[in-house]
């Protein structure tokens, strides 16, 4: 684990970012972590390794990055504002020179990171994520990179409760049915406003996430998402009227969901991702006249 001392605090998180003149923005979701124990508490509970690739999103001035080099083979940090990429390096170098060469800077939008941008295959996702879009660069690291097999992320704590609930609750929905495609996710801690600056005004939640076997296909993942979309875009309605657009007719919608074994009564957020996966299957399937 790297030194305390080698950990960013309050007090020079305020200073680096005056000296590059840096006022955080909601746009870019900037909120830094000014707790060396919670940068650590994150580092330990990721599990990260010796032999680990971690892709780190949103590294902002360095808290996390410094946490998880000591750990890692590599940290791949992705960083949307050029301002913070160039200077990343710089902050690595004053604090761990010894690890620096563990250091990749990748300037970009994570939401359009591909496999072309990285020279090799991340294992691991560890990141405070932008609270306005956490859960679509989740989603879209974790199908972008199969090679990901486990992530430990820091989100707006009721988007925590979002991803990692269960068919039936009250926050089940669109992001709880699509993260179960790739694997299982759990709780993993609740972090509160006053690490962060500037402070949000809500509590975060770190999730983990543990990739499952690959799904075998078919039906495809963007057939399965198509279901799950449709499902919760009527939560009010039963599946029978619900998947009636993207089915043709509520009659076939209701023939496709007894034919994969679900009242076409019940709602979508009954369902888990393998009753998404069988209606997506049937829809392939000739239906009868």
């Amino acid at each position: 684990m790297v030194a305390s001392d080698a950990l960013l605090g309050a007090a020079e998180i305020r200073a680096i970012a005056q000296s590059l003149d840096l006022r955080p923005t909601k746009t870019l979701g900037q909120n830094f972590v000014i707790d060396g124990n919670t940068v650590r508490r994150i580092a330990r509970v990721s599990g990260v390794g010796p032999d680990d690739i971690v892709i780190e999103v949103g590294p902002g001035l360095g808290s996390l990055t410094l946490a998880l080099l000591p750990l890692a083979k590599q940290v791949v940090a992705v960083e949307i504002d050029p301002v913070l990429a160039r200077h990343l390096p710089v902050t690595v170098a004053a604090h761990v020179p010894d690890l620096a060469d563990r250091l990749t800077i990748v300037e970009a939008d994570a939401l359009r990171l591909s496999v072309d941008d990285l020279s090799s295959e991340p294992t691991a996702l560890v990141a405070n994520l932008p609270y306005n879009v956490s859960v679509p660069v989740l989603l879209h690291l974790l199908e972008t990179f199969p090679s990901i097999n486990s992530a430990l992320v820091m989100v707006q704590a009721e988007v925590a409760d979002r991803l990692v609930a269960d068919p039936g609750s009250r926050t089940y929905g669109i992001p709880s049915a699509k993260i179960n495609w790739y694997g299982t996710v759990k709780r993993a801690g609740s972090v509160p406003p006053s690490v962060f600056w500037p402070e949000p005004r809500v509590d975060s939640g770190l999730v983990a996430f543990h990739r499952g076997p690959a799904r075998v296909e078919p039906p495809t993942r963007r057939e399965v998402f198509e279901v799950i979309d449709a499902a919760f875009s009527q939560r009010r309605k039963s599946l029978r009227g619900a998947l009636s657009a993207w089915a043709g007719s509520p009659s076939a919608s209701e023939t496709t969901l007894r034919a994969a074994g679900v009242d076409p009564g019940t709602r979508g957020e009954q369902l888990n991702i393998d009753d998404f996966i069988s209606i997506a299957a049937q829809a392939r399937e000739p239906q009868s006249p």
